[in-house]
């Protein structure tokens, strides 16, 4: 399945954005946005029109502009603040769910051969993509491998 997302450039000294279209296919990094523009992008933007702004004579029809523009930016801190309490949670709870697995027989997939085994958790290590179990003796079995615990 094929999508078009716009992707956004920012060229010379004055700030002008453009965009254009591309064609590609669903990302599969989790850091990518489907958004046109970016989180930094989106901030670096409302900063800057919150800097040539003046709140005592707004040259808009909508008096309201100015305080709509700083609940947005409140908004989008949180959810970034949101994001990485949520990340910095489920990396613990797959820490304490990988040690939780020490010492018990499991079921799961071997990564060179691919079938179903049975074996020990007999260690943990981490590394920057998460904790890897070794299984009878072959290391490097990611938890999300492991089927079932007997």
């Amino acid at each position: 399945m094929s999508f078009t997302t716009p992707t956004t450039s920012t060229t010379g000294t004055t700030g002008t954005t453009g965009t254009t279209g591309t064609t590609g296919t669903t990302a599969t990094n989790p850091n990518s946005s489907t958004l046109p523009i970016t989180q930094n992008q989106f901030l670096e933007m409302l900063m800057a029109e919150l800097k040539n702004q003046n709140p005592m004579n707004p040259n808009s029809s909508d008096p309201m502009q100015f305080v709509t523009e700083l609940a947005q930016f409140t908004q989008v801190e949180q959810e970034t603040n949101t994001a990485q309490s949520t990340s910095t949670i489920a990396s613990g709870q797959n820490t304490a769910t990988a040690i939780a697995l020490l010492g018990h027989n499991v079921t799961y997939t071997d990564p060179t051969t691919g079938n179903a085994d049975t074996g020990t958790v007999q260690s943990v290590e981490f590394n920057s993509t998460g904790p890897t179990l070794t299984i009878n003796g072959t290391s490097g079995i990611g938890a999300s491998a492991v089927s079932e615990v007997q």
